[in-house]
């Protein structure tokens, strides 16, 4: 079962979708929005044990709301969550939303990570700044969008790195694409041993993270555990956001599916994964645009590309990590 990338390799590959990045510098943190230029059916699963999202309760298979009409993954923790009031604003002002008699209300589900710490200036005053980045994120929405140090990316770190933003998809050969988008802020190690070997390297297509593949010998203490911050008592400043999506036909449930599969890109890129201190989560979104609905044994090799293509993007995110003053950890372009 073999996968080529789509003509960009990023979840906008997948028809439907736009992806828009906004960030400051000085604060190291931004916002990231998804936006569906039609509603697309949506689910969501979380594995981690810290999370923080908003808006998570009406995609489950069993609530009435059957698609959404953007996204958002944020940086600042219960303080980024502001952001999709920003996107919210934004799609109502272009006419975007769901109808209930003269009004529009866009639904904008959401998911933050915990970047507080990473020696950016923090001192907002009263309001933090993640609405107007919110709002800012969408419009910027286009098909190509930056990678690394951008959006939900720019302040995220994972164990001895900076992590980032990532992005891969795959096209398979029942004529659909799947896509997916990751802000890589771990509290484990995305790389064998803390070296520049990305534990997503079997999924590799090219050299799209690197091409260095597995280290040779096998390092002997590559299970070791290494997380982020163990000096310190940090517990909770972690946590993967990530959405997958396919321009196949889905119902709810089939989505909900979808994202379950994608985890696994997660334990694929990331050891350890799922802690109690990340609140790993991923969003899923079906536009149906292809036109193609898969049947069971095509729904086989949908939910493994899923996967896969999630631990490409997570490694994405991490290689195309960009050095700033200021910060805490290195980037992996910096290692030798």
């Amino acid at each position: 079962m073999t996968f080529a990338p789509g003509k960009r390799n990023l979840i906008t590959d997948v028809g439907g979708l736009l992806v828009g990045n906004a960030s400051d510098d000085s604060l190291k943190s931004g916002v990231t929005a998804i936006l569906c230029e039609e509603p697309a059916v949506a689910a969501v699963q979380v594995l981690g044990g810290s999370p923080g999202s908003r808006e998570t309760d009406l995609l489950e298979p069993h609530n009435s709301v059957e698609a959404v009409n953007a996204l958002v993954l944020s940086g600042g923790s219960a303080f980024g969550l502001d952001a999709a009031s920003g996107v919210q604003a934004a799609l109502r002002e272009k006419g975007i939303g769901f109808e209930v008699g003269p009004h529009r209300i866009p639904i904008v589900p959401a998911a933050i990570l915990f970047d507080l710490l990473n020696g950016g200036d923090k001192d907002w005053g009263r309001y933090p700044p993640y609405r107007e980045l919110g709002f800012e994120a969408i419009q910027n929405a286009q098909r190509d969008f930056a990678l690394g140090s951008h959006g939900a990316g720019s302040g995220a770190l994972v164990a001895s790195l900076k992590g980032g933003l990532g992005s891969a998809s795959a096209i398979l050969g029942q004529g659909y694409t799947v896509g997916a988008l990751a802000a890589v802020n771990a509290m484990g190690t995305t790389t064998i041993s803390g070296g520049r070997h990305f534990w997503a390297a079997p999924f590799e297509i090219g050299t799209e993270f690197g091409g260095l593949g597995y280290p040779a010998p096998f390092p002997t203490d590559a299970t070791d555990v290494k997380i982020k911050f163990a000096d310190l008592d940090r517990g909770g400043s972690n946590t993967t956001i990530a959405v997958i999506a396919t321009d196949a036909q889905l119902t709810k449930a089939e989505a909900k599916r979808l994202a379950i599969a994608a985890h696994d890109g997660f334990a694929h890129a990331i050891w350890p994964t799922h802690t109690p201190f990340d609140g790993d989560l991923v969003f899923a979104l079906a536009t149906g645009t292809s036109g193609i609905r898969p049947d069971i044994s095509e729904a086989v090799e949908l939910y493994a590309a899923a996967g896969a293509t999630m631990a490409r993007a997570i490694a994405r995110g991490v290689y195309s990590a960009t050095q700033a003053d200021g910060d805490v950890m290195p980037v992996w372009a910096s290692m030798t």
